[in-house]
């Protein structure tokens, strides 16, 4: 079930807003019995301190803290806390706010309402729901929402009930939901329909590696979005240690962000030409596993050496991305949870992406901005491209450099997209501690900052 806002038609209470520079004109304009019960429980506007105000028949309205600009800066959504302490019902806001302020503080009640609650004997109470604030764009936040619950939803599904099967099923729902066409190439029909890569990677599972492929719209310029689908990664041969597969079932978050994109997109009908590509994969342990220092003939034609099967994402995503490449398009994205070389570069919270394109490097960093969604931009830095040519084969697809891991990485997938409008995302994908609007678990990263992007970067 996807998050709205309450119906404006229905009775609703006000939350009052009340910055930390604006408390003492508030309370001015108070009842003076409310004024001094305020000052009496030390109410002092700090960021996400509630107290609900009571008239005789119960609890009348609200009244929260929005800190100073220093404390707002260090916090996204930090009034997103406060929607599990309201009582039910419709909430709407006021106070003395920017329209980038509404927009927070709507998104963030918003995505405060996603529970994942498929494993639960017990289903949580519902939360209170608020009226979308007079200016905002309520379609496109809601959009926003629903792409960020499904991206949630899938990463947070274990490995056991979200294979390269059940990936497929989510796919072609989302495809018939939204009247779009979809296909899929599976198991040894990859060899046949030259997926080699695709293919080598999860030939050991007994869940059949596949690429999927999903389009909408007939019109308008055409976005292609390509998603590293790795249901569960062991590490193959070079198998991981133990902690380090805890989180593995996320690995498939690159396609999770993607469809989630997706969803907003055709949510809204936007009015462009979409194609979705996912590679859907489990790399795991068998005897017909590829190997360290085997060599593979991509889809492109290119070789690529082997030097460690626990680095299978750019493997897949270098056929998937030949793919999209062999038909003409705007813009090309790729999305993936490839490396921890850029969690150690940017940590947790960063979305991570490469681009050589000024004109979508502007228009990302303003839609990051409009979405409350940070990016950070890394450098396709092309010095480093020998490193990633082994000798023995035209690619290494684990370099033994020991630095740059997350760039070479993408220097690599650049080798198959061969785009001048390539956008490459290395995500995280994973919340590691609860957080406003963000419960520890899956979590899109750089769709909303798309999304912002696109009618500029598309020219819609």
């Amino acid at each position: 079930m996807f998050p709205r806002f309450a119906d404006p038609s229905l009775p609703s209470r006000t939350l009052h807003v009340v910055a930390t520079e604006g408390l003492a004109e508030f309370l001015a304009s108070q009842p003076e019995a409310l004024r001094n019960w305020l000052v009496q429980s030390k109410f002092e506007a700090g960021l996400g301190d509630l107290r609900l105000l009571p008239d005789a028949t119960g609890v009348a309205a609200a009244v929260v803290g929005f800190g100073t600009a220093k404390t707002r800066a260090r916090q996204r959504f930090a009034l997103a806390r406060v929607v599990a302490a309201l009582p039910l019902g419709a909430w709407q806001i006021d106070g003395d706010l920017s329209a980038a302020q509404l927009d927070e503080i709507a998104l963030g009640w918003l995505l405060a309402q996603y529970r994942f609650n498929r494993y639960r004997a017990t289903q949580p109470e519902a939360l209170a729901t608020l009226v979308a604030p007079k200016g905002c764009n309520s379609t496109m936040l809601e959009a926003m929402a629903a792409g960020e619950f499904l991206t949630r939803d899938l990463i947070n599904t274990p490995a056991a009930d979200m294979g390269p099967d059940e990936l497929e099923a989510a796919m072609a729902d989302l495809a018939s939901r939204h009247g779009a066409s979809f296909d899929a190439v599976r198991g040894e029909d990859l060899l046949t329909q030259n997926f080699p890569m695709i293919h080598a990677v999860g030939r050991a599972s007994p869940r059949a590696p596949r690429i999927l492929d999903l389009r909408w719209g007939t019109a308008g310029p055409k976005l292609t979005l390509v998603g590293k689908g790795v249901c569960f990664d062991t590490g193959g041969l070079n198998i991981k240690p133990s902690n380090g597969m805890t989180l593995m079932k996320k690995d498939m978050g690159g396609a999770a962000t993607v469809l989630g994109l997706a969803q907003m997109i055709m949510q809204l009908g936007l009015p462009l030409q979409l194609r979705v590509i996912v590679a859907a994969v489990e790399n795991v342990i068998a005897g017909n596993a590829m190997k360290p220092k085997d060599i593979l003939t991509s889809r492109k034609g290119l070789t690529v050496e082997v030097n460690d099967t626990d680095a299978e994402g750019r493997l897949v995503l270098g056929d998937a991305l030949a793919l999209a490449n062999e038909e003409a398009c705007d813009v090309l994205i790729s999305m993936a949870t490839l490396t921890g070389a850029a969690r150690i570069a940017v940590g947790p919270d960063l979305a991570p992406y490469y681009s050589d394109d000024a004109a979508m490097v502007q228009a990302l960093e303003a839609g990051a901005v409009a979405g409350f969604d940070p990016v950070w931009r890394m450098p396709f830095h092309t010095p480093y491209e020998p490193v990633i040519e082994p000798g023995i084969a035209d690619l290494d697809n684990a370099p033994g450099f020991g630095f740059a891991g997350s760039v070479t990485a993408a220097l690599f997938l650049r080798r198959f997209a061969e785009h001048p409008r390539y956008m490459h995302f290395d995500i995280y994908g994973h919340t590691p501690s609860d957080a406003p609007a963000r419960p520890k678990g899956g979590v899109g990263q750089g769709a909303r900052a798309l999304l912002g992007a696109l009618p500029a970067m598309l020219g819609l």
